[in-house]
């Protein structure tokens, strides 16, 4: 895993990349950041065994201060304790952060249910748990997300449905919610935006036309077309003074592409632009320590690259910058 982190706000220069250790890492983090800023990183961990399946389990590790040394990896263990053979078929995790500061990390099991454990605001983590899919095998990855409310909300493809569960407080239990809605998500792109009070917006890629996919509780799923590959990245901000939903995606030619709308306003459509190179994986979004967009993807050539929002009205982008 590597780290490269601005070294004042707003850029343009930058430190690393660093190499923060941690060996036997799939490739893959789920991040969660706390309001005092602490970055907590959760992934999963495969050792070799001398025999049999590989030793499986799932790791945390947290950043207390921007550009300082992280902490130690922890091993959280594993739902099916010492079967090493169910352990080596969990799926990846995802974790968000309840309005205490605890850690709550879910992962799809071997079982095709889902296993879920949190962190006291203590610190102590606690045993596994699970939430009854009553007889409905999960087969994607959970994306929990948080209102800002303080709900959990947790979202998990089962086939062609999406299987949904609701903690309303802290101390409350999951709570299985109607499954919605009928359509089936490309693995690996279910995500979520607050984009209202108590309200999140669900964004997926449909599997067979490659058009990311927006989604409501209570509607419809609502097609923003756009044809790429991978996650769409979000973010919400003001533009020009009005509440805009951004998201950005690797096009079908490899370059990122970017559009906006009117948040919660999909039936005013978007356009999606390219910009820049050819990319690999998928792009990022995020607002630097002066409020503009910032667009991040990694080039083929393996360099990270960067474009800010123009200082001008609108969302155009400057040049990008090798970092």
């Amino acid at each position: 895993m590597l780290r490269r982190t601005e070294t004042r706000t707003g850029g343009p220069d930058w430190s690393g990349p660093e190499l923060l250790a941690a060996q036997g890492l799939l490739p893959y983090l789920s991040i969660a950041q706390s309001a005092e800023g602490f970055v907590h990183l959760l992934a999963v961990r495969k050792r070799p065994r001398a025999d049999g399946p590989d030793d499986t389990d799932l790791v945390h590790a947290v950043q207390f201060q921007t550009g300082r040394p992280l902490r130690d990896w922890h091993s959280l263990g594993n739902p099916h304790g010492k079967d090493h053979g169910k352990a080596a078929r969990i799926g990846l995790p995802s974790a968000v952060l309840d309005t205490t500061g605890s850690v709550h990390l879910f992962v799809r099991n071997a079982n095709g249910g889902l296993s879920a454990k949190h962190q006291a605001p203590s610190g102590r983590w606690q045993a596994w748990g699970g939430a009854n899919a009553e007889g409905t095998e999960l087969t994607g990855e959970p994306a929990a997300a948080v209102t800002d409310h303080g709900a959990i909300d947790v979202l998990v493809p089962a086939g062609d449905s999406m299987v949904r569960w609701l903690r309303g407080k802290p101390e409350a239990a999951l709570e299985r919610a109607e499954d919605e809605p009928a359509a089936a998500v490309a693995p690996g792109t279910l995500t979520a935006e607050r984009t209202g009070p108590g309200r999140l917006t669900r964004f997926w890629r449909d599997p067979g036309v490659g058009t990311v996919r927006a989604w409501r509780p209570g509607t419809g799923p609502v097609s923003l077309g756009g044809p790429g590959t991978g996650p769409p990245a979000l973010l919400r901000t003001p533009v020009d003074g009005h509440d805009c939903t951004i998201l950005a995606q690797r096009g079908p030619d490899g370059r990122p592409r970017v559009a906006a709308y009117p948040t919660e306003n999909e039936a005013a459509g978007l356009h999606w632009t390219p910009s820049g190179e050819p990319c690999v994986g998928a792009p990022a979004l995020a607002l630097d320590g002066r409020g503009r967009v910032v667009l991040a993807a990694f080039a083929e050539d393996g360099t990270l690259r960067l474009a800010r929002q123009k200082a001008e009205p609108g969302l155009a982008l400057e040049a990008w910058r090798q970092v």
